[in-house]
């Protein structure tokens, strides 16, 4: 576990460090986005409580990106990723429901639906960091969900978290990248 957090704790320390003008709300949203997804890191091996923790990271995260306006998702990819969502729902979920478990098919659906909100709202910040943050956390995932629930992925736990770890690593450079973007705006 500790080698497990500790690649978090250091992109904390980074978005801690980051230096960001005019984007306080923001910064503190990503912090505790990242905080909560590290307590998550921790807690999957209790698969709800972990979700719970990574659902409320992605809570954060959407609250962060929200805060921003710079520019639209496109409408092509809203689509894209509305179709994907139910596509995940349906496939994922009925296999829940089948094995007779409502509660953590409810709980599934929520998450699904949280982190494709996220994925979404990453395009307001108009930084290629937070989208492509966005859209990494949103594969990392899928591979989680369709190895846990559907059948096994070859690599599942590497390809997890490189893309996990990745996503984490962009949300974190969203900081002074949204930060850039702002000071031009305001200029």
């Amino acid at each position: 576990m500790v080698f497990k957090l500790l690649p978090m704790i250091l992109i904390i320390l980074l978005a801690i460090l980051t230096k960001a003008e005019n984007v306080n709300s923001y910064k503190i949203s990503v912090l505790f986005a990242l905080i909560f997804c590290a307590f998550g890191d921790y807690t999957l091996q209790w698969f709800i409580i972990g979700l719970v923790c990574f659902l409320i990271g992605h809570l954060f995260y959407i609250r962060a990106f929200l805060k921003t306006d710079e520019t639209k998702a496109p409408f092509l990819f809203t689509v894209c990723l509305s179709l994907y969502g139910a596509i995940m729902i349906i496939w994922i979920g009925w296999s829940l429901i089948q094995g007779s478990n409502i509660i953590l098919a409810m709980a599934v659906f929520t998450y699904i639906i949280v982190i494709l909100i996220m994925g979404w709202s990453s395009f307001r910040t108009g930084s290629k960091f937070a989208i492509f943050g966005a859209l990494l956390f949103i594969v990392s995932d899928s591979i989680l969900a369709i190895n846990k629930f559907m059948f096994p992925v070859d690599y599942s736990h590497q390809l997890i978290m490189l893309t996990y770890y990745g996503a984490q690593i962009l949300m974190a450079l969203s900081i002074p990248k949204y930060s850039a973007i702002r000071s031009e705006v305001i200029q």
